[in-house]
C-alpha cells in the first residue's frame, strides 16, 4: 500500500512538473523566478512579451541584466525581499525592454524556500502603462503615446490624433528636423486599427531615385545585375499596416509621378517586373520642407501633395512652445535616470534656466541629446550648469556666428568695483569672447558666466 501512495505521489509530481510551465504561461503577469545570486531560473511567457526579451536568453542570466530597472541598483524590490525574508506588493517602478523603450510595471515579490531553506527568490509583474496613461489624460492630457506637452499647438495636435488614426486618410506631418514627426507618425498607427500589422519607416531624402524604387516597390529577379532574386519593397512590407514616407520633400519630380500612381490605384509593379500588385497601406508622409511654398515654384506635384495631405498636422519648433521645455525636461531626466541607473532626479536651478532660455535649433531631438550628455557628465545627485553645452550655457543669441565672439549686451546697473572693472576690461580686450576672457581671468567659464549674471552684465 505504501510503494503504492509512493508511486501516484511521484505519477503527481511529475503531473505537476509537467502543469507547471503551462500554468504559468497562461498568466498575463510575468513571472520569472532567480537563485540566491539572482540568476534567473525560470521565465515565463509575459515575461518574455513585456521585457522583450525571449526566455532562452533571459535564463542563466542575472535579472538586472534583463530588466535594467529604475531600482535595480539602489532599491531592488526582491533583493530586499531576499534580505529581509518579508514579501512586497505593488511595488511601481520603471524597465527598459529590448528597445530600450521606458516600460511601467507594478511588482511584487516572495521567498523561495524548500524545506524551510530559502532557495532564491519569484517576482511577479505587470505591465501598467495603459493604466499610466489613464491617469496622465485625467490629469490634463501632458502627453500622447510619448509626445510630450502642455502648449496650445501640441493640445491642438492631441486633439486629432485619436480621429486621425480612426480613418484610413493620408496624413502630411510639417515641422522643422527635431520635432517628432516619426513619433506622431507611430502614434497614428498605435492608435488606429491597424497597430497590429507592420509600420514601416523610408527616408525618402537617403536615396535616389533608382535606388528608391526598388526600396518602395521591389524589383524581380534579373531586373539589374545583382538581382538574383525577386525582393518585396517597403510597400509590400507595409501590407495591412502603415508605411511613413519621411523627407517626402526630397523626392525628384520624376519619381513623385510614380509615386502618385501607387497612392491613387492602390497597386505597384516591381522594378524590372511585368506582374502588378495590389497593397493595402495608410500612407503617412513627413517633411522639414513647406511643400506648399514648392508647390507653387513647380518643384513638387501638386496633384501628389493634395493626395497626401488629406489630413495636414503641423509641429512647432521647440521654440514656439517654450512651455513644454520643463515637462521635457523631467521626462528625459527620468528617462535617462532609468536607462543609465544613475540616481540624477534633479536639475540645479542655474542649468534649469539655461534650459528654458536656450533656443533649440535642433528642437526636442537636441534638448534629449543635451541631457544624454549631461548624464554622460555627471557624477552627482543633479545636473548642474558645468553638465551643459557652452552653447546652452551662454545662450546662442549672445554667440557671434562662430559661437564664440559676441556683441557687448547691455549693462545694467554695473557695481563700481575693482572685479566688475576688471572683467568689463577683460572681455572688452578680447572682444567679449568668454572662453578666451575666462582663460585671461584665471578662472573657468562658468565661473565667469555667473559673475557676470550677477554683475548685470548678461540680460
Amino acid at each position: 500500500m505504501g510503494q503504492s501512495e509512493t508511486a501516484d505521489q511521484r505519477e503527481v509530481g511529475e503531473t505537476i512538473d509537467k502543469l507547471y510551465p503551462l500554468i504559468l504561461d497562461s498568466m498575463s503577469e510575468g513571472v520569472f523566478t532567480v537563485d540566491e545570486d539572482f540568476r534567473i531560473t525560470s521565465f515565463n511567457a509575459a515575461a518574455e512579451r513585456i521585457a522583450g526579451v525571449p526566455r532562452a536568453q533571459a535564463i542563466g542570466r542575472r535579472c538586472y541584466e534583463i530588466f535594467r530597472a529604475s531600482i535595480c541598483q539602489t532599491g531592488c524590490a526582491l533583493k530586499e525581499t531576499l534580505r529581509t525574508g518579508k514579501p512586497l506588493r505593488d511595488v511601481r517602478v520603471d524597465v527598459l525592454d529590448a528597445s530600450m523603450r521606458a516600460v511601467p510595471i507594478c511588482v511584487s515579490t516572495a521567498v523561495l524556500q524548500d524545506d524551510g531553506r530559502m532557495v532564491g527568490g519569484v517576482e511577479i509583474f505587470r505591465d501598467v502603462s495603459d493604466v499610466e496613461s489613464l491617469r496622465q489624460e485625467l490629469s490634463g492630457q501632458k502627453g500622447f503615446a510619448d509626445i510630450i506637452g502642455t502648449s496650445a499647438p501640441m493640445q491642438a495636435v492631441f486633439r486629432i490624433l485619436p480621429d486621425v488614426a480612426a480613418s484610413d486618410a493620408s496624413v502630411l506631418i510639417e515641422g522643422p528636423s527635431g520635432t517628432g514627426k516619426e513619433l506622431v507618425a507611430r502614434a497614428v498607427h498605435q492608435l488606429s486599427a491597424r497597430r497590429e500589422q507592420p509600420f514601416v519607416r523610408v527616408n525618402c531624402a537617403a536615396l535616389p531615385d533608382t535606388l528608391l524604387e526598388s526600396e518602395l516597390f521591389g524589383y524581380a529577379k534579373g531586373a539589374f545585375t545583382d538581382a538574383r532574386r525577386d525582393k518585396p519593397g517597403r510597400f509590400t512590407e507595409a501590407h495591412g499596416g502603415t508605411i511613413l514616407l519621411d523627407e517626402i520633400g526630397d523626392v525628384s519630380p520624376a519619381f513623385q509621378a510614380k509615386l502618385l500612381r501607387v497612392l491613387q490605384e492602390g497597386e505597384l509593379q516591381p522594378l524590372g517586373g511585368t506582374r502588378t500588385l495590389k497593397v493595402d497601406v495608410r500612407v503617412v508622409a513627413a517633411t522639414n520642407r513647406n511643400l506648399g511654398a514648392m508647390v507653387r515654384e513647380g518643384r513638387f506635384r501638386e496633384d501628389l501633395y493634395y493626395r497626401i495631405r488629406v489630413v495636414p498636422i503641423l509641429l512647432p519648433g521647440l521654440r514656439e512652445r517654450r512651455q513644454d521645455i520643463p515637462l521635457l525636461v523631467d521626462h528625459f531626466v527620468g528617462r535617462f535616470a532609468v536607462k543609465t541607473g544613475k540616481p540624477i532626479r534633479q536639475v540645479a536651478p542655474a542649468a534649469f534656466e539655461a534650459l528654458c532660455g536656450y533656443d533649440y535649433p535642433g528642437n526636442v531631438r537636441e534638448l534629449e541629446n543635451i541631457i544624454e550628455r549631461a548624464f554622460v557628465l555627471c557624477h552627482g545627485p543633479r545636473i548642474e550648469l558645468s553638465h551643459l553645452p557652452d552653447e546652452v550655457v551662454w545662450g546662442r543669441s549672445q554667440l557671434g556666428e562662430q559661437g564664440a565672439v559676441a556683441e557687448r549686451p547691455p549693462v545694467m546697473r554695473l557695481p563700481d568695483t575693482p572685479e566688475a572693472r576688471r572683467i568689463l576690461e577683460v572681455l572688452e580686450a578680447h572682444r567679449w569672447n568668454r572662453t578666451d576672457a575666462a582663460k585671461a581671468l584665471g578662472i573657468g567659464r562658468n565661473t565667469l558666466w555667473r559673475r557676470m549674471k550677477k554683475l548685470g552684465l548678461l540680460e
